[in-house]
């Protein structure tokens, strides 16, 4: 456990900094149009750091800047891949450094709407909070900053980010404050709202969902299946947050993915590798808990579950058909089902063949493609600045 210890003071260390400089900026405030529909409500945003398109502009930037990492071989963007809704293909991430990561790389669609962030910490609420993780964690590293600061604010210093830095905060001056808040403002103008989904049930059209994707609509809103309890609302996420939702909700749940021996606490449980959790509560109750990701585009970020260990959208429908996951063999041996504090939601379902398939087919109308392709997201360093 000392790797975690040492991981949270170098964080603690971090964000202190971070946070002490937070407000000392006067961002240039400027008139921001949210990429959503007129009435769907508006994200909730710090009152220090208000959303304008030249703050976005330059977080585009600094997302896709190799240089944002200590030894300039990664960017946000190498884990959070637009093809993929944000997300990437991999089990779990790697690093700059190549160290591998406990956990998958969740999808970066509607995070503005997020109450909680990351998989599994009840205590960050906001993206300018999250964002030091991947930029200064030291156990595992990911971007590598921390013993790198002077030279990846150097990098900052180069065309063309003078001038993108002067029309969000009104001059050049670079930090670390400042490039945490445009790359929060970025990661908030992920909006996706325009899947086939949308089009039949927000904007009329009838013919947005095929008759099968309209079974397997009907079947995911069931009291019967209750996929909803944990992935309804408008973000088919529990864990929501925006201008017209005032309760404090942060739930997180235990799916019977794993009960397996655990030789340091001498009982039953998620593997000690990653407790979700109850990493961060320290309640044995939060054993296996983790936050449930929206569903939209969820056919595009396999591998699925926060270690990435179920492969398809077809093998995670076959979980929650059988309530859990009983593993007869390799490191983590032991029927998940039988964790008691598997959420009461998961209790199996029975699906006829051609239900399974209405399922899958609705899970499909949640891509949106415009997302995927909008160009206003996409990288826009030339193949050649990225090097320098």
């Amino acid at each position: 456990m000392m790797w975690r210890s040492l991981q949270l003071k170098s964080l603690i260390i971090n964000m202190l900094l971070v946070a002490s400089l937070i407000g000392c900026s006067e961002p240039v405030v400027t008139p921001y149009q949210w990429p959503i529909p007129a009435d769907f409500p508006k994200p909730t945003v710090p009152d220090n750091n208000p959303m304008s398109a030249a703050k976005v502009e330059l977080g585009r930037y600094l997302f896709y800047d190799l240089q944002l990492s200590g030894n300039g071989q990664q960017s946000c963007a190498s884990c959070h891949q637009q093809q993929f809704a944000f997300s990437e293909p991999k089990t779990t991430s790697v690093g700059s450094t190549g160290e591998v990561h406990r956990r998958n790389a969740l999808a970066l669609v509607n995070i503005a709407y997020n109450k909680t962030l990351t998989w599994a910490h009840d205590g960050l609420l906001d993206i300018e909070h999250q964002v030091l993780i991947p930029m200064f964690g030291e156990a595992p590293v990911e971007m590598g900053i921390s013993s790198n600061q002077a030279k990846v604010l150097k990098a900052l210093e180069r065309q063309p980010y003078p001038a993108l830095f002067t029309a969000a905060f009104g001059d050049d001056q670079v930090d670390f404050v400042r490039v945490t808040q445009a790359l929060a403002s970025f990661v908030r103008d992920l909006i996706s709202l325009e899947s086939p989904f949308d089009r039949y049930a927000y904007q009329g059209d009838d013919n947005a969902l095929t008759a099968e994707q309209i079974q397997g609509m009907n079947l995911f809103f069931s009291e019967r299946l209750e996929c909803h309890h944990c992935h309804g609302g408008f973000n088919f996420t529990q864990s929501t947050s925006h201008e017209k939702q005032p309760l404090d909700r942060r739930p997180f749940h235990n799916t019977g993915l794993y009960f397996t021996d655990r030789t340091q606490f001498a009982e039953k449980g998620y593997p000690e590798r990653d407790r979700g959790l109850a990493e961060i509560s320290l309640n044995p109750a939060d054993d296996g808990r983790f936050r449930a990701p929206t569903l939209r585009n969820i056919a595009l970020t396999a591998p699925y579950m926060h270690d990435g260990s179920v492969a398809t959208l077809a093998e995670v429908v076959d979980f929650y058909m059988a309530g859990g996951r009983e593993l007869t063999e390799g490191n983590h041996q032991g029927d998940g089902r039988n964790h008691p504090s598997k959420s009461a939601f998961i209790k199996g379902i029975d699906l006829k063949p051609e239900e399974k398939a209405a399922l899958l087919a609705f899970l499909q109308g949640l891509t949106d493609n415009n997302f995927t392709t909008n160009p206003k997201y996409q990288n826009p360093w030339p193949a050649a600045e990225l090097a320098k």
